[in-house]
């Protein structure tokens, strides 16, 4: 076989090889991208994205769009051609694996943390929106979880009322657990509590609930924490504590296949249109992003990048940006979008009227440092 002949089928082989390892060496990484970003004043899937009733509502137009990321499922292992290709592509990033999903994270395991983490955003974003409105909300401790096997569990169910403990009444989360590691191991503790069932009729009917029932629970030693010693005497009944609110009308936050905290800030704005006559927009696309706590202030989310491109390329000129997520947004803005920096729900509307206005020059802006 002459050499330049054999040079070339080595090489050939080389080549295969070379790309038979690429398709099939699996490597530790996980791929972003921009996901779909959804109008908070439209529909979804054929219904209102936001559904009020109970209280008068006005037609609102223009874009306060909601946005997202794609990621990789947690089982899928990216192969080396696919991470190189994500490395050099503009419109998606490649990251760790654990950064996604640390500690062994499973898909489900992840999948039920951003549900939760979805379904605790609406709530903050219905209170914040409606104290921006001044319009009072009712706030209530209840059971959040029950650990299975605990004293508690078959007495206490998540979203009981929980009005007092030994006869002390409770305003928030903490004083329940201070008030139960009061006791020792083995002695009765007893909550003043309203059944869930009662407590949501009386929510549906936006009203807060009446009448009570006592239900006394034997304390037991909680186990050491991980990674730690003993836990002492420290009794516990084996529930979590969280906050619940009565609501003076039905608000209902329809859309599915949706995860994560990000979309506070933008479901509270939608709310805050919907229920004030005129646009908040002027007709303008505007979409958005960031966290949103009952008290109104906005916070930072993962994945800024991807959402300014999913953004732009649905059509929007301007970007609410969390504060902290400035920076990084700042150094890679996609052309024709103008992000617009923001700290609370009350940033965020005088912003909107400003841009409403057209008097954009002096929206704040994020910058590179």
């Amino acid at each position: 076989m002459p050499r330049r002949t054999a040079t070339m089928l080595a090489s050939t082989l080389v080549l295969i090889a070379l790309l038979c390892a690429c398709v099939l060496i699996k490597v530790p990484y996980s791929e972003m991208s921009p996901g779909p970003t959804v109008n908070t004043l439209g529909e979804a899937r054929g219904e209102p994205v936001l559904q009020i009733s109970g209280r008068k509502t006005y037609p609102a137009s223009g874009h306060l769009n909601m946005t997202t990321v794609r990621v990789t499922g947690a089982d899928y292992r990216m192969n080396i051609f696919e991470a190189v290709y994500g490395w050099l592509a503009h419109d998606s990033v490649v990251v760790p694996h654990d950064t996604l999903y640390p500690d062994g994270k499973t898909e489900e395991e992840s999948t039920q943390e951003n549900a939760e983490e979805f379904s605790q955003s609406q709530e903050s974003a219905k209170v914040a929106a409606l104290k921006e409105l001044d319009i009072p909300v009712s706030t209530q401790v209840v059971v959040s979880t029950v650990v299975k096997g605990s004293p508690s569990e078959g007495k206490l169910h998540a979203g009981d009322v929980i009005k007092a403990v030994d006869g002390t009444a409770v305003k928030e989360p903490d004083d329940v657990a201070k008030l139960v590691t009061e006791h020792r191991p083995g002695e009765n503790v007893t909550f003043t509590i309203v059944p869930a069932a009662d407590a949501a009729a009386a929510e549906k009917a936006g009203r807060d609930p009446e009448g009570s029932e006592k239900i006394t629970i034997k304390t037991v030693k909680a186990p050491p924490a991980e990674g730690e010693g003993e836990a002492g005497d420290r009794a516990i009944v084996g529930i979590r504590a969280g906050t619940d609110h009565t609501f003076p009308f039905e608000i209902d936050i329809k859309l599915a296949d949706v995860g994560g905290p990000s979309a506070g800030l933008m479901f509270s704005l939608g709310i805050v249109d919907k229920l004030t006559p005129g646009d908040l927009t002027g007709g303008k696309f505007v979409a958005g992003t960031g966290t949103i706590d009952e008290a109104g202030t906005v916070g930072p989310i993962g994945g800024i990048t991807m959402k300014l491109v999913g953004a732009r390329n649905a059509g929007a000129r301007y970007f609410l940006t969390p504060d902290d997520n400035c920076v990084s947004a700042a150094a890679d803005t996609p052309d024709g979008l103008t992000l617009v920096r923001v700290k609370t729900i009350e940033d965020a509307t005088k912003s909107l009227e400003q841009i409403k206005a057209g008097k954009t020059a002096g929206l704040p802006s994020c910058s590179t440092g």
